[in-house]
C-alpha cells in the first residue's frame, strides 16, 4: 500500500511539473519570446511519453523555431510531430505552409492533399493552397478555395481578406478597397486595417496607408505584419531609418528575417 501511495504521489508530482512547463511555454509564446518557448518545448518533448501530446509539443516547437528563423530545425520538429501523430491536421498545415514559404510548392501541395484526407474542413489547407494557386496564375482555383472555406466557416476573416487580396493582386485596387471598407465597417480588426493599408500603399495614398497601419498597431501591438506594412510605407516616403526600426519590431515579434532580406538591404549602417 505504501509503495502504491508513493508511486501515485510521484506520478502526480511529475504531472504537475509537466503542466507547469507547458504553461510556461505557452506564456512565452503569448509574450512573443520564441527563444524561451523553444527552450521549454524542447524540455517537454524530451519528457513526454504520450504520442499525441508529444506531437503537439513538437508542432509548437517547430513554430517557435520558425519564428526564430530556424527553418531547418522547424522542418525536423514538424516531421517529428507527424511521426508521433500521423493524424494531426495542424502539423500537415504547418509543413505545407513552410514548404510553400520556402518555395517548394509541389511539396506544399502534397502535404495539403494528405492533410485534407485527415480534415477537409481545416481552413489552413485552403488558405495556403489559394496563395499557391495565386502565385501560379490560377486565379479561378484560388477563388474557389477561398469560397470553399466560406461554405463551412462563413465568418472566416482570412478567407474574406484573401478574396480582397486577390482583387488587389490582379490590379483591381478599387474593388479591393471596397471589400476592405465593408469588412472594417462590420468588424474593425488589426488584420483588416493592415490589409487596407497595403491597398492604399499600392494606390500611392501614403497618408491613408500610414493612418491604417498605425491603427492596426494600436489595436494589436503584437501583430508583426502591421510593422512590415508600416515599414514599406516609410520606405516609399524616404523615411528609411524609421522604416528599418519597424522591420526590427516585426522580427522581434517573430516575423522571419530572411523574408525581409530585400528590405533590410536598404538598412545599411553608416
Amino acid at each position: 500500500m505504501k509503495r502504491t501511495f508513493l508511486l501515485l504521489a510521484f506520478t502526480g508530482l511529475s504531472f504537475n511539473f509537466s503542466a507547469q512547463d507547458k504553461n510556461l511555454a505557452e506564456d512565452c509564446f503569448k509574450k512573443a519570446d520564441y527563444k524561451c518557448a523553444e527552450e521549454q518545448y524542447v524540455k517537454l518533448v524530451e519528457k513526454e511519453q504520450i504520442p499525441r501530446f508529444q506531437s503537439e509539443y513538437y508542432n509548437n516547437l517547430g513554430t517557435a523555431q520558425r519564428r526564430l528563423g530556424k527553418a531547418t530545425l522547424a522542418f525536423k520538429s514538424y516531421e517529428s510531430a507527424l511521426k508521433a501523430n500521423p493524424l494531426s491536421a495542424s502539423v500537415y498545415a504547418n509543413l505545407a505552409s513552410l514548404h510553400s514559404q520556402k518555395g517548394n510548392k509541389v511539396k506544399a501541395l502534397e502535404y495539403i492533399d494528405k492533410g485534407l484526407q485527415v480534415d477537409d474542413k481545416n481552413p489552413e489547407f485552403y488558405l495556403t493552397r489559394s496563395k499557391i494557386y495565386d502565385t501560379q496564375g490560377k486565379k479561378d482555383l484560388a477563388i474557389k478555395d477561398l469560397n470553399q472555406i466560406l461554405t463551412f466557416a462563413p465568418d472566416n476573416i482570412f478567407a474574406k481578406t484573401g478574396l480582397a487580396n486577390l482583387k488587389k493582386n490582379s490590379g483591381d485596387l478599387e474593388g479591393a478597397l471596397k471589400d476592405y471598407n465593408q469588412l472594417i465597417a462590420e468588424k474593425p480588426e488589426s488584420l483588416l486595417y493592415n490589409g487596407r493599408a497595403d491597398v492604399y500603399l499600392k494606390m500611392k495614398k501614403y497618408k491613408e496607408a500610414l493612418t491604417d497601419a498605425n491603427k492596426a498597431v494600436s489595436i494589436d501591438p503584437k501583430f508583426a505584419q502591421s510593422y512590415v506594412t508600416k515599414a514599406l510605407i516609410l520606405f516609399d516616403t524616404a523615411k528609411t531609418k524609421e522604416a528599418c526600426g519597424n522591420l526590427d519590431k516585426a522580427v522581434a515579434l517573430g516575423y522571419e528575417k530572411a523574408i525581409l532580406a530585400e528590405y533590410y538591404a536598404q538598412c545599411v549602417k553608416k
